[in-house]
């Protein structure tokens, strides 16, 4: 897991061919202000979700887990935080893998938690169980699917 803010995106473009793409559109457009819903921007390569969610307390959310996609988390307005487990420690599989919907999800207690600002981010790999939106009330956030 990488938790940085947009300012200094630059530092891990290199981590992926598609990170700076994605990295420019984010810093290029006022998306707090657009529709919610899903932007294209390489087809099912890389792609962001811009929604508008409830934050879960952290007794109730639920670790996913995410074998084809990198996802970005992108905070745009409120206060979140994401817990994470290390992928060897998990043990209690609540939904087994759904190659549809490229998740799984395990009732494990996350081990660390961050709590981001607007105008941070949070890159999860497949090796990092991640619980987002802990918290109360609404956010605004991104969540940009890269492709491995």
């Amino acid at each position: 897991m990488i938790v940085s803010n947009l300012q200094h995106s630059q530092r891990v473009e290199q981590l992926h061919p598609l990170f700076k793409q994605l990295f420019d559109y984010v810093k290029s457009h006022d998306l707090l202000h657009e529709e919610l819903g899903t932007i294209k921007l390489d087809g099912d390569n890389l792609f962001i979700n811009n929604i508008h969610p409830e934050c879960i307390p952290q007794e109730k959310r639920l670790l996913e887990l995410h074998h084809e996609y990198i996802d970005v988390h992108i905070l745009l307005e409120g206060k979140e935080t994401i817990g994470w487990k290390a992928l060897e420690d998990l043990k209690a599989e609540k939904q087994p893998y759904d190659a549809k919907e490229d998740c799984a999800l395990y009732s494990d207690t996350p081990t660390t938690f961050v709590d981001i600002a607007p105008g941070q981010f949070v890159i999860v790999y497949p090796e990092d169980p991640h619980a987002p939106a802990i918290g109360c009330g609404r956010i605004r956030k991104l969540i940009a699917k890269v492709k491995i």
